[in-house]
Order: structure tokens, then sequence, then C-alpha cells
């Protein structure tokens, strides 16, 4: 599914909660289904592999994704290639979400 907002032209306003729900999810199920990213998803959370479904409900959770995905460039751009979400929009997805903020170091 994709669900880039670039194209509109307004890149500078935040997205609906609906649509950063969505990509946020997205992620998670990008993270789950790469055999390198989960465990290192789950060394960083300290969430255990058991205890994700649940913890995707609690406040945070969703952004917490985004910020995994966000802090490391080569991730972004594999998980933006495969998923069609633009990078900038994974960044307003986060902003969206509750406990979303810019406090988080970039890598690459």
């Amino acid at each position: 599914m994709n669900r880039t907002m670039s194209d509109s032209g307004r890149s500078d306003k935040k997205l609906a909660r609906e649509t950063a729900d969505g990509i946020a999810i997205q992620a998670l199920g990008f993270i789950a289904g790469d055999a390198e990213l989960l465990p290192r998803f789950i060394d960083l959370t300290g969430i255990a592999a058991h205890d994700i479904r649940r913890a995707a409900g609690e406040p945070g959770f969703l952004a917490g994704v985004l910020q995994f995905i966000l802090a490391h460039e080569p991730t972004l751009m594999k998980f933006s290639e495969e998923s069609g979400v633009a990078p900038q929009d994974v960044g307003r997805a986060l902003r969206a979400l509750p406990a979303g903020d810019d406090g988080y170091e970039m890598s690459s």
C-alpha cells in the first residue's frame, strides 16, 4: 500500500493521525519481516518478541518504530523503497504520533 503524501506539495503539513498510524504499522511489518532488523529492534527496545503485538497498542510505541527506521539512513531508504512511502513522509508520520518528535540522532 502506497501512502506517500509528498506528491501533494504539502510536505510541511502534518500527516493525519490515521495515515501516520498506517505508515508506522507498515514499518513494524517491515522490521518484523527482516531477519537482521527484528533482533536489533528487540535488543534496542527491550521488548520480547511475543510482546510486540501487545506493545503496539501502547502510547508512543509506534513513534518508537518510526524512530528506529529514521535513525539509520540505509534502513529508512530500504523501507521507503519497499513500501513506497517517501522518506520525508516517515518523518512527518513520526511527528503526527503520540511521543513523536525530532529528538533522536541520525546515523549512517
